[in-house]
């Protein structure tokens, strides 16, 4: 088991990510930033001109709370997928830093929590966009920000576990068509779950970014909680299991 552990040696390596990422700050918020807010802008205010309310609250608040969750599984899989993959294939990042005292948990530790960070970065900057937009009214809406970081934890889990078992970038296309799209559609971004069908609404139970949506929209809108401990829970459980099976694979993958 002690295999599966980092040390604080993770740090470093987060460290040296973030190191990298200052060069090219700028274009790379730009990145993370410009698909969520033509979102916002075209069906937030597009489509809410004819869906006049979701609940309690006006359609771009239910729908940037959504948003924001959603951008914090895509920037946390892309770092992870692409970023992760090319360290470890192309640039033999991971291999130079096995000649340190890092070891293989260290290095997908360091992984995951730089690609949790880059969901924080992003997911801020939404906030202050909605927030400008009057799309974000509940001042409890900073709280959402560590659920965005467990977010980017799971998913950058997830994201480790499919660059372990990617022989090229053209297999990412299958983790994105098969699970993130369709968790991006059926997770309740864009309308409650109980809109689906009974079989779709049990699937959609058991994927993570539905208990991320649980969690977050509340917390932006104002709207009250169902069952937060549950879903809390849920993400909780998800890291643990998603973790160590990011070090074995990876493990597998470049120690020959």
């Amino acid at each position: 088991m002690r295999r599966f552990l980092p040390t604080l040696l993770f740090i470093q390596v987060w460290r040296r990510h973030l190191m990298v990422w200052r060069k090219n700050a700028a274009s790379s918020l730009v990145g993370n930033l410009g698909e969520p807010f033509l979102y916002l802008l075209g069906m937030g205010y597009g489509l809410g001109r004819y869906v006049e309310s979701m609940g309690p609250v006006s359609y771009p608040v239910y729908l940037t709370a959504g948003i924001l969750a959603s951008n914090s599984m895509n920037a946390a899989t892309f770092e992870a997928i692409y970023g992760g993959f090319t360290r470890m294939t192309r640039q033999q990042t991971f291999h130079a830093m096995l000649a340190t005292p890092v070891g293989i948990a260290d290095i997908v530790a360091g992984e995951v929590t730089w690609a949790a960070t880059k969901s924080l970065f992003s997911g801020s900057a939404i906030l202050l966009v909605g927030a400008i937009m009057g799309a974000i009214p509940e001042t409890t809406a900073l709280l959402a920000l560590p659920v965005v970081f467990l977010s980017g934890v799971v998913f950058g889990s997830l994201g480790m576990i499919m660059t372990a078992i990617s022989p090229n970038y053209d297999f990412f296309m299958y983790y994105f068509t098969l699970v993130i799209t369709p968790m991006f559609l059926f997770c309740g971004v864009f309308y409650p779950l109980e809109t689906l069908p009974l079989p779709l609404r049990v699937i959609a139970e058991f994927l993570p970014l539905t208990h991320v949506v649980a969690l977050i929209r509340p917390l932006t809108t104002g709207m009250p909680f169902e069952h937060p401990w549950w879903h809390l829970g849920v993400l909780l459980a998800c890291a643990i299991v998603f973790f160590p099976l990011a070090v074995k694979h990876i493990s597998r993958r470049i120690i020959v």
